[in-house]
């Protein structure tokens, strides 16, 4: 089974979606007026140039395939597939837009939201990495858990969140296209990091030159002594259940220690609070 497809089956699930000759007959052309953009939507920037082609496209030959929405009142949907299309169309001209209607939860329609944007290659890193965020934080799913639904290796995820322990302002390179993903891993974990994205922008310094400014410090930090294979699948066990990393040490008889939890914003300190609490 290819990633794709994988995807495909996963957002055909999440929208029952059933064969075109059925699914036909439930598509109802709805005003564009009536449509709101879901707030949790992942993607967060679309290209001007780009909904401009699609309105063009939409000028010429309509909108060919249907938008998924859902009924928040009488009068009033929100989105759960096709906002790029909603968009275009209203750049376009045109008052109505077809419409497939869904009951759907609020998790339900962040799940649809990634996956299928994931499966378009529409997010950026720092998008897709923020919406892992949410999901593991609103459905309180492991790695593993989303790793089956996105069709993405838990080492993949484990990566991408990793890039939100980086500075806002590194952040916002990477979204506006500044520096590279490459670039971006090689920063994480480094004391200087904010300093050397400005070396990376200003001197055009590609991914191996900053790997091997980044690489002393690195290696100094692998020099620390190796922590026990149980204490890392403790770590990672706790890592999983709580969405957030963790790290676990002992005092030099093992009797005593401590844990620490890592969050990247005041929302991931907020969501635990409020679980300690509640437990």
């Amino acid at each position: 089974m290819n990633k794709e497809n994988k995807l495909g089956r996963g957002l055909e699930t999440l929208l029952s979606i059933k064969p075109s000759s059925q699914d036909e007959q439930t598509y109802r052309l709805i005003s564009l007026s009536s449509i709101e953009s879901n707030p949790q939507q992942p993607r967060k920037n679309f290209e001007k140039n780009e909904l401009e082609d699609l309105a063009a496209s939409i000028k010429s030959q309509g909108v060919l395939q249907p938008i998924v929405v859902r009924k928040k009142n009488n009068s009033a949907y929100e989105i759960i597939a096709g906002e790029r299309r909603w968009r275009a169309s209203q750049l376009a001209g045109i008052h109505h837009i077809p419409a497939l209607i869904k009951e759907m939860g609020d998790d339900e329609i962040t799940q649809a939201a990634l996956i299928e944007n994931i499966q378009r290659e529409n997010l950026n890193a720092v998008e897709e990495a923020r919406a892992y965020e949410v999901i593991l934080k609103n459905k309180n799913l492991s790695y593993e858990n989303l790793s089956s639904i996105l069709g993405k290796s838990k080492s993949h995820i484990s990566n991408m969140l990793r890039l939100l322990d980086l500075d806002k302002e590194i952040l916002d390179y990477i979204i506006s296209g500044k520096i590279s993903m490459g670039h971006a891993r090689a920063l994480i974990g480094v004391p200087n990091a904010k300093e050397l994205v400005q070396e990376i922008i200003n001197k055009n310094l590609s991914v191996r030159q900053i790997e091997n400014n980044t690489s002393k410090f690195k290696k100094n930090k692998k020099k620390q002594a190796p922590k026990d294979p149980n204490i890392l699948d403790l770590e990672e066990e706790l890592s999983e259940k709580i969405g957030l990393k963790t790290s676990i040490h002992f005092n030099e008889k093992g009797s005593s220690g401590s844990l620490t939890l890592y969050y990247s914003n005041l929302d991931q300190l907020d969501s635990i609070m409020k679980r300690l609490k509640k437990n």
